[in-house]
């Protein structure tokens, strides 16, 4: 049997095809095949040069099959490598090389990918452009927030200029419409009633009560008007008010009652100067004007107790400047008199003579009537208030 089968090797050893010895070194190489993943990288780079060595004739004799044999075995294929080289056959010259190559890296269950083609580098593009957005917003995320607040506080402002009414310029047809509607649809309060409200806290009544050397004191011998121009009590009055009285006292705006006494006289002016012993907390003095810019024609308001009624408001124009005005008794004259034409009456003497504007520009003292029913007949006369100021000894101004 050895013999035998040693014969039959040295025959067949001579006339060994090709395929034989392909055949036998498959067969031999089979047991020594290894996992893909091993040795699928070297021997595929071999395979795909090796069929024209394997296929040349083998060297004549049992040494030259064996010896090729053993020159095989290093080149054996797996089934995997196999078919990447049948495939890369199949294939045209140009491009074997990387097809083979494609196919013998991946695993035999996956088809072979083409990594050049247009569409695998989009899909790539596709699945990462996200996260790499999404990884920018992270690092940024301070900033994309107060970007996102002042966005919406931009917002917020537009669309609150964008809702508000836009405001409408005022011309002057604007502001005359409405004067004119105001006037035609309230009525004003006339310039005497505002220069009235002005003066009236600070006019005063002035009572006389008794008369020098009567046991009763308490009777009233006469009234007056007198007007506040400080407000610590100092009050203005007529001289023929006060003259001859006992005692004093001074009815306030308020209804207060304060016993008073003369500190000054001007006999020449027929002036005197009170001073209130107490006086409201809220006392107020009249505001003075000098009589320099005084013109004919100009409208005053006196106000004043006529009669013991009051305070009471006539109004008027002022009649002339300068005037002179001499007593019934003939005995004194009274000069740079302001004559005006508002009622007065008995008991008007030392109230204030006001412009429209409620400041003071002279005492009124006496009435002109040529009959002795001492009644006013159209013409009253008022002393300056530079002249009232001089008797106080005070600048009036």
């Amino acid at each position: 049997m050895r013999a035998r089968g040693r014969a039959a090797a040295a025959g067949g050893g001579t006339a060994a095809s090709p395929d034989s010895a392909g055949s036998q070194s498959a067969e031999s190489a089979a047991p020594r095949s290894t996992p893909i993943g091993a040795q699928s990288r070297a021997p595929a780079a071999g395979a795909l040069n090796q069929p024209e060595r394997s296929a040349s004739p083998a060297s004549p004799g049992t040494g030259g099959a064996q010896a090729f044999a053993r020159s095989a075995q290093p080149f054996a294929r797996s089934p995997q490598q196999a078919r990447a080289a049948a495939v890369a056959a199949s294939l045209p010259p140009g491009r074997r090389g990387g097809a083979s190559a494609n196919q013998s890296n991946q695993p035999a269950s996956d088809p072979p990918a083409d990594a050049g083609s247009p569409g695998h580098g989009s899909e790539v593009k596709r699945a990462s452009w996200p996260r790499r957005l999404l990884a920018a917003c992270r690092r940024h995320e301070r900033i994309l927030l107060l970007g996102a607040g002042a966005l919406c506080a931009v917002l917020l402002v537009a669309l609150h200029a964008r809702l508000e009414p836009q405001q409408h310029a005022l011309t002057q047809n604007d502001i005359d419409a409405a004067v004119l509607h105001t006037l035609q649809t309230k009525t004003l309060p006339s310039p005497s009633a505002r220069a009235y409200e002005r003066i009236r806290p600070s006019v005063v009544r002035v009572r006389g009560l008794g008369h020098e050397g009567e046991p009763d004191s308490e009777s009233e011998r006469g009234t007056g008007t007198g007007v506040v121009i400080l407000d610590t009590g100092v009050i203005l009055t007529n001289l023929h008010v006060v003259h001859g009285a006992k005692r004093l006292k001074v009815v306030f705006a308020d209804g207060s009652e304060s016993d008073a006494s003369v500190t000054g006289v001007q006999a020449e002016n027929d002036l005197a100067v009170l001073q209130a012993k107490t006086v409201p907390d809220d006392l107020q003095a009249a505001t003075l004007r000098s009589t320099r810019d005084l013109m004919v024609g100009e409208q005053v308001v006196a106000v004043g107790f006529p009669f013991g009624i009051g305070p009471t408001a006539t109004a008027g124009v002022v009649s002339g400047l300068r005037r002179e005005f001499q007593y019934p008794d003939g005995k004194r004259v009274l000069t740079n008199l302001i004559q005006f034409d508002a009622a007065a009456n008995p008991g008007s003497s030392g109230g204030p003579l006001v412009t429209n504007d409620g400041e003071v520009v002279g005492i009124v003292t006496a009435i002109l009537n040529p009959t002795e029913q001492r009644v006013f007949v159209g013409i009253g006369f008022a002393v300056p208030i530079e002249n009232a100021a001089m008797a106080v000894g005070m600048s009036p101004f």
